[in-house]
């Protein structure tokens, strides 16, 4: 059965190469590099110096606010520097420098929470704030804030994104087939968090192995409901993914709770379930490295901190041919020239195309032909935007709704005219980001 479908969208290639493919184990990598803001929100202060020895799960950065999350070692050894590093956006963050002493110890205060069915609901958010765990889907949004809605707003039902739509990528794929166990357990814990009566796991029918794995599991669970959707990009989008499960549209300016509503993505379901059954908090994920510029595709799992270019070493390297990288899917994920950045929390994947593939279009007129507004899943308008974007009326950009605009590429990708809308778009917030933050 499908549930409601949402407007526009596109139908882009889905290459999802590795979804047969098992997931594997990177080898422990001989030093990490650990950003303490991996997350939307504040940044996280150092708790420790260079010399200090650190355990496995040790928190290294505590929250500098509500909207923060922990962060932990993810192997054990020597502090080698506290310092501003790049990472994959091209921002500097302050970060941890671990060179590992080959041990992979575990912090002794790590506990696991079996008995977690009998906890209450502050203390399940608690554990989640605790295990730092983030939105993994991309957005990395401080998973313990979505699950303290306000109380005037009760929560009716949380849906687990499995959509998974970007081109490429397959590892909440993977998690789903081989670890589909967690993924129930981690719903379970988020909806007695919020105390909500029913849950969702949707996922896109081009998943009909996971899908078949899920129905298996939560047969005996009447309060779970495995909703397969029609595969159309962006449809994991969050308020995409409510339209197309609930048949409720959150309101402009408005958050998934006014609809009585919390997304999170499948993989952070299954990170908190490891949380809860072994202790271990996310100090690691499973990430997708594909493309025609890899040697051999692989789906990882990878400590939070490897730097990509020990990712990539082992998938046999890069081809010959290898010329763009971009960190996460090819629609929204941000393309970078340096693998001597580190795996975070939200790297789902990686992907690397040939020189042929990275050929950049040369951009013409706009033809008028409206294909953008079509396709564009939140009603706006792409063509108009762009224009106003690109003429610097910034102001008459934000009247037409230049803000509810969600960057999911839709207009670009089918523009015949390869008009450079999302990146005229993006300018025109970041300027009315920096206006905003000026006061």
């Amino acid at each position: 059965m499908h549930w409601k479908p949402f407007r526009g969208g596109i139908h882009p290639d889905p290459a999802k190469r590795t979804a047969g493919l098992a997931i594997e184990l990177v080898p422990l990598p001989g030093r990490v590099v650990i950003p303490l803001q991996q997350h939307i929100g504040a940044p996280c202060k150092p708790l420790v110096q260079p010399g200090d020895e650190v355990l496995t799960g040790q928190v290294i950065g505590e929250p500098g606010g509500f909207v923060s999350a922990p962060v932990h070692a993810s192997l054990s050894g020597k502090v080698a520097a506290v310092a501003p590093m790049s990472i994959h956006t091209g921002q500097e963050v302050m970060s941890v420098v671990i060179d590992s002493d080959g041990r992979d110890q575990m912090h002794p205060d790590l506990k696991a929470h079996h008995k977690w069915e009998q906890a209450s609901s502050k203390e399940i958010v608690d554990w989640i704030r605790e295990c730092g765990l983030v939105g993994m889907g991309g957005a990395g949004f401080p998973t313990h804030v979505k699950f303290a809605p306000p109380a005037d707003k009760p929560i009716e039902a949380v849906i687990l994104n499995g959509a998974e739509c970007e081109p490429y990528l397959t590892c909440d794929h993977r998690v789903m087939q081989e670890r589909a166990d967690k993924v129930v357990l981690g719903l379970r814990a988020f909806m007695k968090a919020v105390s909500a009566p029913i849950g969702y796991i949707a996922v896109e029918d081009n998943k009909e192995e996971a899908i078949d794995r899920l129905t298996r599991i939560v047969a005996s669970l009447p309060q779970i409901k495995v909703v397969p959707l029609r595969t159309r990009y962006p449809q994991g989008e969050e308020r995409l993914i409510i339209k197309s499960v609930l048949n409720r549209e959150v309101p402009r300016g408005g958050l998934p709770a006014d609809v009585g509503a919390i997304v999170s993505n499948v993989s952070t379901a299954a990170a908190f379930a490891d949380f809860l059954l072994t202790g271990r908090p996310l100090i690691q994920r499973i990430v997708t490295i594909t493309g025609s510029g890899i040697v051999n595709p692989k789906n990882l799992e990878v400590r939070i901190g490897t730097l990509l270019e020990h990712v990539i070493r082992s998938c046999g390297g890069l081809k010959d041919n290898a010329a763009k990288l971009i960190v996460g899917g090819p629609m929204t994920g941000p393309s970078y020239y340096d693998l001597a950045v580190p795996v975070t929390k939200t790297t789902a994947g990686l992907v690397v195309l040939n020189d042929a593939e990275a050929r950049l279009l040369e951009p013409i007129a706009c033809v008028s032909c409206g294909k953008c507004v079509e396709a564009c899943p939140y009603g706006l308008l792409p063509n108009l935007l762009g224009k106003y974007a690109e003429t610097g009326r910034i102001a008459d950009a934000e009247k037409i709704g230049l803000m509810d605009c969600r960057e999911c590429g839709c207009c670009s990708y089918i523009c015949p005219s390869r008009r450079p809308l999302l990146q005229a778009i993006k300018s025109a917030k970041a300027v009315i980001a920096a206006r905003r933050k000026k006061g």
